[in-house]
């Protein structure tokens, strides 16, 4: 459960800790005392969307951290695979947001993404606001309610991968069902291109030789000249002996002294390991000065080459490895094509099939779903008669459709107010204290199915009063018994039903406003409902009333 809420500089609260027990907790105060920034908070902190308008005038940044404790052992092992282990049994959860945009989340002091808060949220507390009506009124929520309530999660995720592969094939098969005077231009193309690469006879790696053997072309005079300057210098010329020679004067040196100087042996060995090595380099520059005479028609053959692969390059490819890529996909769209007659019926069969298959999963969903409606409206039913609204009929509206993401069902909650009239959709004809009641009613119905600890309800009992507005606390009260439970209220009847309530209220210090969080004693609680009810002229009458109320609620 969540158990404590800390708010730092968010709107007109300016610093507020909050403690949070087990059963109903209710928040009361003046309108615009700052009840509904509570919910957006905890809603902040859990990964939902915050805004640089919400930090405090004057203020940099704003901090929101919420304390989850008592967490059941299976949600817990699952916030283990999502990386966020408990510590000492509890799971604290921070963000921080500023005015340059920057912001930050921690999961029990550990840096983590809004994604990951926002999956964790989602296994700890619901947040239950006003817009939820709204969606109430949409018939695809309606299509989730059925497969949340019924648990068809597995026969939900059969279909969809039949759908999947039906949706694949046809795709398929569209791409290939073009039409004749097309599909004889893409052949035409196709086929030129195939054989322009395929005449080209290209190669790996030509390219970068072709460049190498051109260089060598283009600098050939130079390359002989250093050469026969290198030769030169190691054979000499008539005018001047050369390296080899002197070395051959220095070994024979070596070799006569070496006769009576022991010390000279090793001295002698490597001067005619020189000579050696430098004999055999002057038969290579030999060797290469021969095959260094370029023919200069050559280097034509391989500019004219070259300028081939620059206008192919801009074809098919950046490199010769890519018009070869490029060749090969060309070949392979070739042969589908020319064989494409006997791939559309290989291919027709196979839509054909996982269509079929598609559709028996489709149905056998929608068997279940429409099993899964009877239970669930029979379920709200009860809710909705609790909550004064016996005369309230429920029924569904189901069609089947063309197989599509969620299935082959049409289904929408019509709704019956007055007896002898039609049923019509929620949106058309339920009033806003209606759709209030029945909006409490499904998630009483739901909650059955779900392992959420904390439940809070931001203004369930907007358009109800009197009766209505009572059975809704008390409908309060029972969902608290199993799981806590938080409601944002302006009606005394809801209020006198919370097990704990906290009162939020405006004060001004020093010309600016401030929004305090204030936990009641009851002797507080019956003057707050008396306010509530009787505004700020509190007689002892309204006492009385409030007294009675707070006892008749078992408090």
């Amino acid at each position: 459960m969540l158990s404590q809420l800390y708010i730092e500089n968010v709107a007109v609260i300016r610093r507020a800790s909050i403690d949070l027990r087990e059963g109903l907790n209710v928040f009361t105060g003046e309108t615009g005392a700052g009840k509904t920034m509570l919910v957006w908070a905890i809603g902040a902190v859990l990964g939902g969307r915050v805004s640089r308008e919400m930090i405090r005038t004057g203020e940099s940044k704003a901090v929101v951290s919420a304390l989850f404790t008592q967490i059941d052992p299976a949600v817990a092992a699952r916030l283990e695979e999502l990386g966020c282990p408990l510590d000492e049994g509890q799971l604290l959860v921070s963000r921080e947001f500023s005015l340059d945009g920057r912001g930050s989340c921690r999961i029990n002091g550990r840096p983590s993404t809004v994604s990951i808060l926002r999956q964790a949220a989602g296994m700890l507390i619901q947040i239950h606001g006003q817009q939820d009506n709204q969606e109430l009124a949409d018939p695809q929520r309606h299509l989730r309610y059925l497969d949340d309530f019924g648990g068809h999660r597995e026969a939900l995720a059969e279909y969809r991968s039949a759908y999947r592969a039906w949706r694949d094939l046809q795709s398929q098969l569209d791409s290939l069902q073009m039409d004749e005077a097309e599909k004889a231009r893409r052949m035409d193309m196709l086929a030129f291109q195939v054989q322009e690469l395929e005449e080209a006879r290209l190669e790996a790696g030509e390219e970068e030789e072709l460049a190498a053997q051109r260089t060598r072309i283009r600098n050939a005079e130079k390359i002989t000249s250093a050469l026969a300057g290198a030769k030169t210098v190691l054979e000499g010329t008539d005018e001047a002996e050369g390296v080899l020679s002197l070395l051959d004067t220095l070994r024979d040196n070596l070799n006569a002294a070496g006769r009576y100087l022991e010390e000279l042996e090793e001295p002698s060995q490597r001067a005619e390991g020189i000579y050696y090595e430098l004999e055999e380099l002057s038969s290579t520059l030999g060797e290469l000065l021969e095959s260094s005479e370029f023919d200069p028609r050559q280097l034509g053959e391989i500019e004219d080459r070259l300028d081939l692969l620059y206008r192919l390059k801009r074809k098919y490819g950046a490199t010769v490895e890519e018009m070869l890529a490029y060749l090969e996909k060309s070949r392979r769209e070739l042969e589908e094509l020319q064989d494409s007659d006997a791939r559309l019926d290989r291919l027709a069969g196979e839509v054909e099939e996982a269509l079929r298959r598609t559709e028996e999963a489709g149905r056998k969903l929608s068997a279940l779903r429409k099993t899964a409606a009877r239970e669930f409206l029979r379920q709200v039913q009860e809710e909705l008669a609790f909550l004064d609204m016996p005369q309230v009929k429920l029924s569904l509206a189901a069609r089947e459709k063309a197989p599509g993401p969620d299935g082959m069902d049409q289904m929408e909650l019509l709704i019956v107010t007055n007896p002898g009239e039609a049923p019509k959709p929620l949106a058309k004809i339920a009033s806003g204290g209606e759709m209030s009641r029945l909006m409490l009613a499904v998630k009483n119905v739901m909650a059955g199915r779900e392992e959420i600890a904390t439940m809070i309800f931001d203004e369930i009992d907007t358009g109800v009063s009197g009766r209505a507005a009572q059975k809704i606390g008390l409908k309060l009260r029972q969902a608290a018994q199993t799981r806590q439970v938080i409601c944002v209220t302006h009606l005394a009847q809801v209020a006198a039903y919370g097990h704990h309530q906290l009162k939020i209220h405006k004060e001004v210090e020093a010309g600016k406003t401030f929004t305090q969080v204030d936990p009641l004693t009851r002797e507080e609680r019956v003057q707050e409902l008396a306010r509530m009810v009787g505004g700020e002229n509190l007689t002892p009458t309204a006492l009385q009333n409030a007294d009675e109320m707070l006892r008749l609620a078992g408090n």
